[in-house]
């Protein structure tokens, strides 16, 4: 069982408001059914041990596309979006942030009752994945959240995240049953990060003697105490440098989107697939009221999402522009963008169900040919896509909350100014619980 890669965000605090927590519930339940429709269910656990995809899924459900509180919200919208009827997708979720977290064991045992699965194998890996990246290795990050993603024949995924206070990050680390390892000897497919300089890295294969000498310790008392330590410090000496870097997602500290955190090419080619296979793909959809260019650009993305390669998703900024984002980066979430792509994609899914698949395959389509035409494909700049974001904001805010003092683009970004490094909001109740989480 491997660590299939990590990712170091900006801690962020704040909540996600009600009217677009249950939007991201419901996109995540339609987009994790498009996957097992088209790739099963392992394909969904794969995806989410992907840092890359991860933000990528977080951005296009309109999170904040960079920082730590994507890991949180993206797991809480998926365990309660796929609640009702997860055992038809065979696919559940479990744990959290912080209290959550230690309710995993819990929840687990919950499920086991009702569906066959091997409680005490997921448990252990649930338990073990946390004690590893919070023990066997200290990279001065602390555990504060844990989710178990598992399907109902034992596959699963685990996501958690870390933070460092002194430096105003988090770290996410990513895992999946797949494949054959340790959790004890060198289970880390990558460990990268910024500088913390002597990392104690225990299941780093020099390290055995190490972990023979506390296994020691445990099993003779303490008269050995001393000898186990002298047998840490001569194996632990000096640094442990980390292996070759595989999936590991660096996220800037500005919160604002800009040209350079966006693949200009790939975002034209899928505004050009959007333009070009709109009219044709879905003639039918166009004809409803509500559904037309700027929907279908967003279908085009959620399509990049469910369809797209793990390299195709080193910018996740560029799905940031598919339904905009929670703190207005790079403009508000278009409530009708995003109720009419989740009323599409509700129907496409739902109508393959019963053996239609044309809708399905034209989203599919939609990704086909975004990748087709982002070599040749020439399009607005940047800070175009981004006025036209905005234009029409005014109509279109949610009725709940503050958010209606000001709609002008200039009064939202003096109503909030970019969002400052902070610490999450825990109760010191959830900062205990955190501590021992999974």
């Amino acid at each position: 069982m491997d660590r299939t890669g990590s990712a170091d965000l900006p801690l962020h605090s704040g909540r996600v408001p009600d009217w677009l927590a249950e939007r991201m519930a419901r996109m995540s339940r339609v987009l994790v059914e498009a996957l097992v429709l088209h790739y099963g269910r392992h394909e969904v656990l794969r995806r989410l041990a992907h840092p890359f995809w991860f933000q990528s899924l977080g951005a296009v459900m309109g999170m904040d596309w960079h920082s730590s509180g994507v890991t949180t919200t993206v797991l809480g919208a998926l365990k309660k979006g796929l609640g009702p009827g997860a055992r038809q997708l065979g696919l559940y979720v479990v744990g959290g942030k912080g209290l959550q977290a230690r309710r995993a064991p819990e929840e687990l045992r919950f499920i086991g009752d009702r569906v066959g699965i091997d409680v005490p194998v997921l448990l252990r890996a649930s338990r073990l994945a946390a004690r590893v990246d919070s023990a066997a290795v200290q990279d001065g990050f602390e555990l504060y959240a844990h989710s178990l993603v598992f399907s109902d024949d034992n596959a699963w995924a685990v996501v958690q995240q870390g933070m460092n206070p002194t430096r105003g990050q988090a770290r996410r680390y990513h895992w999946l049953s797949e494949g054959l390892g340790s959790f004890v000897d060198a289970p880390h497919a990558a460990i990268t990060g910024p500088g913390q300089g002597v990392i104690l890295n225990l299941t780093d294969r020099r390290a055995a003697r190490a972990r023979a000498a506390q296994v020691q310790l445990v099993s003779e008392g303490p008269d050995v105490v001393l000898g186990a330590l002298r047998e840490v410090r001569a194996a632990q000496a000096g640094p442990v440098p980390f292996t070759p870097p595989l999936p590991h997602l660096q996220m800037p500290h500005h919160a604002h989107v800009g040209p350079e955190d966006v693949l200009l090419r790939r975002l034209h080619g899928t505004l050009a697939a959007a333009a070009e296979r709109g009219p044709r793909d879905f003639a039918e959809l166009l004809l409803t009221p509500g559904v037309g260019a700027r929907t279908v650009a967003a279908l085009a993305s959620v399509a990049e999402v469910v369809h797209g390669a793990p390299a195709r998703f080193t910018d996740p900024a560029r799905f940031s522009l598919a339904q905009g984002g929670k703190d207005r980066h790079p403009f508000p979430v278009r409530l009708d963008v995003y109720d009419e792509t989740l009323r599409v994609l509700r129907g496409a899914v739902d109508a393959a169900r019963l053996g239609n698949d044309e809708r399905l395959g034209a989203l599919r389509e939609l990704d086909r040919q975004a990748r087709r035409l982002e070599a040749v494909a020439t399009g607005p700049s940047f800070e175009a896509l981004v006025e036209e974001g905005w234009a029409g904001v005014e109509e279109l805010l949610p009725t709940d909350g503050p958010a209606r003092r000001r709609s002008s683009r200039a009064g939202w970004r003096q109503a909030a100014p970019r969002a400052q490094m902070e610490l999450p909001g825990l109760s010191d109740a959830e900062s205990e619980a955190s501590r021992h989480s999974g």
